[in-house]
């Protein structure tokens, strides 16, 4: 599993059809790949690591305080492209990503895992599968990839 992790001074996700909207205000956006082999283990193991990185600053201008601390909001959005395979031609391969049931089941239980750290009015997120666009105003910018496994 892989969460890029962006922290942000807002985000937001806008689908047409259906028309669905989802924004946070300071915080972390995160864009969650789910490959084959993943199971729970991995969601609260990423989840937990997510919601506890100390990205944020403290008085001293330091990254040492996490989303959870200073009260931030989460936007968790499914990217089955963050498994793609560049190495050979020009078309990327998705064969290492889960398949569709797999990977929405492991999203849905992110995003639970990411509530129960956080709380519901925290965690906003996109559609599964949906076509989405996605406006993420990064803070810092700060950008890290978590990986289970």
């Amino acid at each position: 599993m892989r969460a890029l992790v962006q922290r942000v001074n807002r985000g937001s996700v806008t689908i047409q059809d259906p028309e669905y909207f989802a924004k946070i205000g300071h915080g972390m956006v995160i864009l969650l790949g789910v490959k084959e082999g993943d199971t729970e283990q991995d969601v609260i193991f990423t989840a937990d690591k997510c919601a506890n990185l100390r990205i944020f600053n403290d008085a001293e201008g330091k990254m040492n305080i996490s989303v959870k601390d200073t009260g931030g909001e989460v936007l968790v959005i499914s990217q089955f492209t963050l498994y793609g395979e560049t190495a050979r031609g020009n078309r990327p391969g998705f064969t290492l990503a889960a398949k569709p049931e797999t990977a929405n089941h492991l999203y849905e239980k992110f995003t639970e895992r990411m509530i129960l750290n956080l709380g519901a009015d925290k965690v906003k997120t996109g559609v599964f599968q949906a076509m989405m666009s996605v406006e993420i105003i990064n803070d810092g910018p700060v950008t890290l990839m978590v990986e289970s496994k």
